[in-house]
């Protein structure tokens, strides 16, 4: 996610790119939905979803507009660049080079590159993989650019303080309950507190810091180097997570089926919307990765049919895996990370089937932090670097990785709240992401290419919500989400 136009990578169909995309959004944020929708009762939880859902398609096709604009001006520019390289050619060449055959062949050419220059068909080809910061560096001027690097680095250390939490909460809770008298896993009826005991006289607390000092001991040094997610490693993280959802989905189910259900969900609790809401966002957020994910996609004629399928399948996952969860399990027993919930014999008879589905996010979230983490470190150097300058060795591996690894696991360290973790970076980092950066790159994209190539000039992967009513209306909705959930948060505190 640096500011630069990096390598298309391997082609692949739609319907891969379709799966692509449903493993990246659906991730740490669809765990800890099931209890925020218990919070914020079942109707209301479902109106917001369709609603979230639904706002995050419209700026997923600003974002993609975006990027075939910007395809479009460095085409643009590489073209204006050839003329001049032929015009100088043509200038320096004598007359009896102008009736050589190269100069022939030339001279005959120019006038088919003319009328490509005049077509916009294939101007808009989405060829090059232009990165967001890429993107903001053309539309947007120097505060915007600095703005948006802001909002990204928010999020990042956002997206690792949650996973630097959820994996000692995973750890901590399986292993605490099987060394306690709670053998056969987490007993979600207790309700345990940090002081209580876990190991002899350790606190769960300290099992839990303890458990992060490692995680951060084993993983931190990752972020001192250079680490991409092999194509392997990410087919093995994915096909996990896939049998942890269908199980999870399927045990619920056939506990309900059973009669043996004891969720009894409210209709709606305004109360639990602050969180439902951040969850919500975080669930949905997917902006930021697009460029590598739709550039690489072999056809794209009817992509926005199929990004709207996908979304279509999402909100359906999504409503069934907390739909099942809140009718299955009580709401106070639905526990931050859902995964958690089924590592008890009543529900899960079989040992090995309660220990995966317990220590499955330890599995995919240690893959995933040092990705999130050279890309934040990344993106630091891409906010600070000069045209021509390098940095000393002491700032690029040093500082850098250190001032991108201490604060999350800081915030690690003082909460596991990870219903609170991923509402606050999703309504915050999450809204700025998922709806003020799309919306103001395809407003200036469109004005940029009116000026560039002409009114008349047609974007081949125009959103279908190309009325400026659209950009405002998805700015209003995100100045609004920002506004409510910073006073709830105000009130909620006074009230304390």
């Amino acid at each position: 996610m640096a500011g630069e136009i990096t390598e298309t990578g391997e082609l692949y169909s739609p319907y891969v790119g379709l799966v692509y995309m449903f493993n990246l959004i659906v991730g740490t944020g669809a765990l800890t939905m099931p209890k925020a929708f218990a919070t914020a009762g079942w109707l209301v939880s479902l109106v917001l979803l369709v609603f979230v859902g639904f706002m995050s398609f419209v700026t997923t096709t600003f974002a993609m507009e975006a990027m075939a604009a910007a395809n479009a001006q460095l085409r643009w520019k590489r073209m204006e660049t050839h003329k001049e390289e032929d015009d100088e050619d043509s200038s320096t060449a004598s007359d009896s080079d102008l009736l050589s055959q190269d100069n022939y062949e030339r001279a005959e050419k120019r006038p088919i590159l003319s009328v490509q220059r005049r077509s916009s068909a294939n101007l808009f080809e989405i060829t090059d993989r232009v990165e967001m910061g890429q993107m903001a560096s053309m539309f947007f001027n120097k505060v915007g650019v600095n703005l948006f690097y802001f909002c990204i680095i928010t999020y990042l250390y956002g997206d690792l303080a949650i996973y630097a939490a959820a994996v000692p909460v995973s750890l901590m809770q399986v292993t605490c309950s099987v060394s306690g008298n709670e053998s056969c896993g987490v007993d979600t009826d207790a309700r345990y507190n940090d002081t209580d005991l876990c190991w002899g006289r350790l606190r769960r607390v300290d099992v839990y810091r303890i458990y992060l000092a490692i995680f951060t001991v084993l993983l931190g040094p990752f972020t001192f180097f250079d680490v991409q997610k092999t194509k392997y490693l990410q087919l093995l993280t994915s096909l996990m997570r896939w049998i942890a959802f269908a199980i999870m989905i399927v045990l619920a189910l056939v506990r309900i089926g059973k009669g043996q259900g004891e969720g009894h969900p409210p209709l709606a609790n305004f109360l639990g919307v602050q969180n439902l809401f951040g969850v919500c966002v975080y669930s949905f957020m997917c902006q930021h990765s697009l460029p590598s994910l739709i550039t690489p996609i072999s056809s794209k004629r009817h992509i926005t049919r199929l990004l709207f399928l996908d979304y279509a399948l999402i909100l359906a996952f999504y409503g069934l895996l907390s739909f099942t969860a809140i009718f299955c399990f009580r709401g106070d027993s639905l526990m931050d990370m859902y995964t958690l919930n089924f590592a008890r014999c009543d529900v899960v008879g079989l040992a090995a089937v309660r220990f995966f589905l317990g220590l499955f996010p330890v599995f995919t979230i240690s893959t995933n932090f040092p990705i999130i983490a050279v890309t934040l470190r990344n993106n630091w150097k891409t906010l600070f670097h000069r045209e021509g300058g390098t940095y000393p060795w002491v700032v690029d591996r040093v500082v850098f990785p250190t001032i991108t690894l201490v604060p999350p696991i800081l915030v690690a360290f003082c909460t596991h709240d990870l219903e609170s973790l991923v509402a606050i970076t999703g309504a915050y980092a999450g809204t700025g992401i998922q709806y003020v950066i799309p919306a103001f790159l395809v407003y200036l994209c469109r004005k940029d290419t009116q000026l560039t190539f002409g009114y008349g000039t047609v974007n081949k992967h125009r959103s279908p919500f190309r009325h400026t009513f659209w950009v405002a209306f998805v700015l209003l909705w995100a100045f609004s989400c920002f506004f409510f959930v910073t006073a709830y948060i105000v009130l909620k505190e006074t009230q304390l």
